[in-house]
């Protein structure tokens, strides 16, 4: 059963304070998004900075979504908040406040899996999509490979066994003085510059797994620039150096997307996750997609982002009347995506 009236998203698992309003046909009818810029200074997230930011903006994030909306509360069907997986001290904050209103307000509450909001993002963008597709779920904290059989069924084929695609990017763009987050510079300045310049290495697994890992190509980053740097290496132009780790970066992720739409036979495949607004992951997906027949997703940058639109979105088709206003909802830092919530209901 989906809800009958808009529902409220709520998201607070990382660096952005988030609330959105979506209808009960999946329509966003506001999004709002805070992204903390705190963090700059420290070269990444702080999680304490984090909470604090959270808890002082989310109240005013809420009524800017429900004025841009055109909604009051009265008008909601319930509140949907994402409970995991996330920094646990962000979690709780979003979590707090959600079932406080919730409450109030005598409305349901609906706890939302980070990752499964990443992952309906292609299908808000084509509500037409064909099931079973396969989602490549990239950002600065996860990197995830899933077959998403039906609404609200997941199959995890592969994940990060380290970094995040997302957070290698960070972290070498650290390295070269970009300012947190890096992952938007190094798209730009990549734009300019040979991809094939430098090769550098990627993680290959054994049998048939679909797993990640972005720390060898990471170091080998690190210790090539500082080569570079001292001189015992040939300089190179930076935007050359940049482009080739994007590309090691990209064609890993890529890479296995494309084996597992081979290997599965699935025709249709989406992009979703923070490292999904890089250029060329979109254009490499694009292009694979026009070669051979299938069709690529690729959601709006600010889709991608961490946003609350896509938890309203998965809290619209988990609403049920019989959700419980006294739910005990709480954050779950390590909520994997498929698994249920251990939601109370009430007889």
């Amino acid at each position: 059963m989906t809800a009958p009236r808009p529902i409220l998203g709520i998201e607070t698992s990382c660096d952005e304070t988030a609330a959105a309003v979506v209808d009960a046909d999946g329509h966003i009818l506001s999004s709002i998004v805070f992204s903390q810029t705190v963090h700059a200074a420290h070269g990444g997230v702080v999680p304490e900075l984090a909470s604090r930011e959270h808890a002082g903006r989310l109240p005013a994030i809420v009524a800017d979504a429900l004025a841009a909306a055109r909604v009051d509360w009265s008008d909601l069907s319930g509140i949907a908040v994402t409970a995991g997986p996330g920094l646990v001290g962000c979690l709780l904050v979003g979590v707090a406040y959600a079932r406080a209103a919730a409450r109030a307000r005598g409305i349901p509450l609906v706890p939302v899996n980070h990752l499964e909001g990443h992952a309906h993002t292609p299908a808000m963008t084509d509500p037409a999509i064909i099931y079973p597709h396969l989602v490549l779920i990239a950002s600065g904290g996860h990197s995830s490979l899933v077959i998403v059989e039906a609404p609200g069924v997941y199959r995890r084929l592969g994940r990060t066994r380290d970094d995040a695609a997302g957070e290698a990017l960070d972290k070498v763009g650290k390295i070269l003085g970009f300012a947190y987050p890096a992952g938007p510079e190094i798209d730009r300045a990549g734009e300019a510059g040979d991809p094939f310049a430098v090769g550098f290495p990627k993680a290959r697994f054994t049998g048939q797994g679909y797993d990640f890992s972005f720390s060898g190509v990471k170091t080998a980053a690190a210790l090539d620039w500082a080569d570079r740097i001292k001189g015992r290496k040939p300089s190179l132009r930076r935007e050359d150096w940049i482009a080739s780790f994007e590309r090691a970066v990209v064609e890993a992720l890529s890479d296995n997307l494309f084996r597992a739409a081979d290997d599965f036979s699935i025709k249709t495949a989406g992009l979703a996750g923070g490292v999904a607004r890089n250029r060329r992951l979109r254009r490499t997906v694009a292009a694979w997609a026009e070669q051979t027949g299938r069709r690529a997703v690729i959601p709006s940058p600010d889709l991608c982002a961490d946003n609350a639109a896509m938890i309203a979105a998965v809290g619209v088709y988990h609403w049920t009347p019989d959700l419980s206003v006294a739910a005990s909802v709480d954050a779950v830092p390590n909520w994997e995506l498929g698994l249920p919530f251990p939601l109370v209901r009430t007889p």
